[in-house]
C-alpha cells in the first residue's frame, strides 16, 4: 500500500493515525440521538431541552431494568425539569414498572403526577421546632388513610 488507507474505518474530519489505539479512541462513547416528534427527524442530546434529557435517562434507566432489575430504584426529582404531560407518563411507567417486576421504587417530589399513582407516601413537614412526617398507608379493604 501508498499510504492510501481506501475504505479503512476513518472519517474524513477526523485525524488520521497510525496505531490501532488513535484509531480506536475517537469512537469511545456513546452518541444518542433522538425523536420526539416520531417524525424521523433526531436531535442530538446537546439540543434537547432539560426535560427532554430527562426523559432520554429514565428511558435508558427503564430499559435496562426490564433486563436486570435492581430490588429498588431510590429517584430524587426525577420530574423537577419535566412537562406535565411528561411527569404523568413517567409515573405511570413507574406504576407499571412497580406492578410487573418484584421491584420498589422510591421517589421524592414536590408535584403531584408522581404521588397519584404512589401506593405510600410520606409527608414531611418541617418548621424551626418540629418536624412532622405522615404516612398514607392501604387500609385492609384498599382505602387510603392517613396515619
Amino acid at each position: 500500500m501508498d499510504g492510501d488507507h481506501g475504505d479503512d474505518d476513518y472519517d474524513d474530519d477526523g485525524p488520521r493515525e497510525a496505531d490501532l489505539e488513535g484509531r480506536f479512541e475517537k469512537y469511545i462513547g456513546v452518541k444518542v440521538k433522538v425523536s420526539f416528534t416520531g417524525q424521523g427527524e433526531t436531535q442530538s442530546m446537546k439540543q434537547l431541552s432539560g426535560g427532554q434529557k430527562t426523559v432520554v435517562a429514565l428511558t435508558l434507566i427503564f430499559a435496562i431494568q426490564r433486563c436486570d432489575p435492581a430490588p429498588f430504584y431510590l429517584f430524587d426529582e426525577i420530574d423537577a425539569a419535566l412537562d406535565p404531560q411528561y411527569r404523568t407518563a413517567v409515573g405511570n411507567m413507574i406504576r407499571r414498572l412497580a406492578d410487573m417486576a418484584n421491584t420498589q421504587f422510591i421517589t421524592t417530589t414536590f408535584r403531584p403526577e408522581l404521588v397519584k399513582v404512589a401506593d405510600r407516601k410520606m409527608h414531611s413537614i418541617l418548621s424551626s421546632t418540629t418536624n412532622l412526617i405522615m404516612s398514607n398507608k392501604p387500609d385492609s379493604d384498599g382505602r387510603k388513610e392517613d396515619r
